[in-house]
């Protein structure tokens, strides 16, 4: 249980998707390679801008670790409420969570995050672990604010005694209220994520059609010192105002 304590489940989730590592990779590259054509019309220009390439793939990186973070948020829902019904048959908390393993692998695969989560589970109660510090490891690697809530709930339920398929009940029904309002909210800023991603393309599409109704227009741009001082203006400013939207899309989406 030690390493897994030190890997963030959510990150650990991401890096076993080699195919989207490569896509991404590739993705990045070919990002580096187009706005080395489009300003400087040289494939040279790719060795300056490689650092641009390696952000862009761990914001994406960074922005699929999120997605994954609230699919794990809602697979923990289904997972609780399994749990829950499996208490009001008899169960105990422990074989509960075992049992439901079965279920989560029905809904969402044996490859989901969920399912990877119980199998922890599964295998340090074999050694002995008690479920609350297990629980309380996973909400750890894991960096969700729900599940966090339901390990305290769920130590404390387990300790002082209580109907424990009423609280799990209760927090999985918090946890779906919680899910349920970023949603809406996410769905509110959607059309704003798509105004920014229209004005984004928009400067490369008008420059294209300028170019391909007038080829020839900006040669004298390129392969020679004002050209290059000019262009490299024009990427500074078009970085700073796509990194600008996206702090505050940022901002927004972490203020909910």
């Amino acid at each position: 249980m030690a390493n897994s304590r030190q890997r963030d489940c959510v990150k650990y989730s991401h890096s076993r998707k080699k195919g989207e590592l490569l896509w991404t990779a590739a993705l990045s590259v070919v990002i580096v390679a187009f706005l080395a054509y489009f300003f400087y019309r040289s494939v040279w220009a790719m060795i300056p801008l490689a650092p641009i390439g390696a952000v862009f793939f761990r914001t994406v990186r960074r922005k699929r670790a999120e997605r994954a973070k609230e699919e794990l948020k809602s697979q923990f829902r289904e997972c609780i409420l399994s749990v829950s019904a499996l208490l009001q048959a008899g169960y105990s908390a422990e074989n509960a969570f075992v049992e439901c393993g079965e279920d989560m692998k029905l809904m969402y695969g044996e490859g989901s995050q969920i399912c990877g989560e119980l199998s922890l589970i599964r295998r340090g109660l074999n050694i002995n672990i008690s479920l609350e510090e297990l629980i309380r490891d996973f909400a750890r690697r894991s960096s969700c604010e729900e599940i966090s809530q339901f390990a305290r709930i769920f130590s404390l339920a387990k300790r002082n005694g209580g109907n424990m398929a009423a609280i799990i009940r209760s927090s999985a029904a918090l946890i779906g209220k919680q899910i349920e309002l970023r949603r809406e909210i996410q769905t509110m800023l959607s059309g704003k994520r798509m105004e920014l991603n229209i004005m984004k393309i928009m400067p490369f599409g008008i420059l294209l059609y300028i170019n391909i109704s007038n080829p020839g227009y900006f040669d004298g741009l390129y392969h020679n010192l004002f050209g290059i001082a000019v262009m490299t203006g024009c990427l500074t400013v078009y970085l700073a105002a796509y990194s600008l939207g996206e702090l505050v899309m940022d901002r927004m989406t972490a203020s909910i």
